[in-house]
């Protein structure tokens, strides 16, 4: 006999994303887990959690750890407004060759993108802003990021 979904569950859905790139001594892995609890059909709230490694032989290893709260806004069903709040702990390692001498960086970031995209069913494609963005932080190469984000 099939039971039924309590209401809460009714409208949680999960998504996140999966990266992986390899290269001549590069190394990029990335998983980003989500939920989300859709409020009504204009607001939806949650959370994610992300991990990455990235490799360069030679020169730099990193480790960034981070959880993310997310809060998605759609005026109209194909316009989707993102405020995405993460804070991470990066681990960077730079080779002696790379930098004169061999060290360790460890500390937190905190990141506020905010972004649009345009909605097509569970799939929204855009553009988000790093507010909080500094170059000196070694976590993002730009203010600007593209996304691709899918939630079922």
């Amino acid at each position: 006999m099939p039971t039924a979904r309590s209401p809460f569950w009714e409208k949680v859905q999960f998504g996140g994303g999966l990266g992986v790139s390899f290269g001549n001594g590069y190394t990029d892995i990335s998983v980003a887990p989500s939920a989300i609890y859709n409020v009504n059909p204009y607001l939806a709230t949650g959370i994610g959690l992300q991990a990455s490694y990235v490799s360069s032989k030679g020169y730099y290893d990193s480790g960034v750890y981070g959880v993310s709260f997310l809060t998605y806004i759609n005026p109209i069903p194909e316009i989707q407004l993102s405020i995405n709040l993460n804070e991470s702990y990066v681990n960077n390692h730079y080779d002696a060759y790379y930098s004169q001498k061999a060290y360790t960086d460890n500390f937190w970031n905190t990141a506020l993108f905010l972004g649009a995209g345009y909605r097509t069913g569970n799939v929204t494609v855009g553009l988000a802003y790093n507010v909080l963005f500094d170059e000196n932080d070694n976590v993002y190469s730009d203010a600007l990021m593209p996304f691709v984000r899918a939630y079922f």
